[in-house]
């Protein structure tokens, strides 16, 4: 049979009860539900600590360490994996963003990969630029819609107009 567990809690069980509340993750709430248990009084073996959350001994083991070595910062910290960097930076991202501005601009995605390509000398995929320009610079094509020759401009201005949301 285990023994007690020795874990100093410096936060009270209130703050713990408090922080849980406002907590944004899944995995910050359920660290802090342990600290709580622990600091309420209502676990005192870590093989209980795992029964409740239904997890493996070894995390639970994990996050204890965590919260003896660093305290509550350590214990919620969240590491991600940094990325890579993107290629369009710098001078390249700001010729980009002047040429998206422009009356010019570009007739399509794949225009802008090439210009890149023949400019810069950036070899990108199509979908990678296509995601850059909409979600990072949120540019779009200056590219005006095809307008039928057998329209009438004064029924167009009428239609606007009557329609026009409000």
């Amino acid at each position: 049979m285990a023994g007690r567990m020795k874990l100093e809690i410096a936060e009270s069980a209130e703050y713990l009860e408090k922080s849980l509340r406002h907590a944004r993750t899944a995995a910050q709430k359920e660290r802090l539900q342990v600290l709580w248990w622990v600091k309420s009084g209502q676990v005192d073996q870590h093989q209980e600590l795992a029964t409740r959350t239904g997890r493996d001994p070894s995390p639970i083991t994990r996050w204890l360490q965590k919260y003896r070595q660093g305290g509550l910062k350590a214990l919620l910290e969240v590491k991600t994996a940094p990325g890579a960097t993107p290629k369009i930076r710098g001078e390249v991202r700001a010729a980009l963003e002047e040429r998206l501005a422009s009356e010019a601009g570009f007739g399509s995605y794949g225009e802008i990969v090439d210009w890149l390509h023949e400019r810069f000398g950036l070899a990108l995929n199509y979908y990678s630029v296509y995601r850059f320009v909409r979600e990072a610079l949120k540019g779009t094509l200056k590219v005006p819609r095809p307008v039928s020759a057998k329209q009438h401009p004064e029924a167009l201005d009428t239609f606007k107009k009557t329609f026009a949301w409000r």
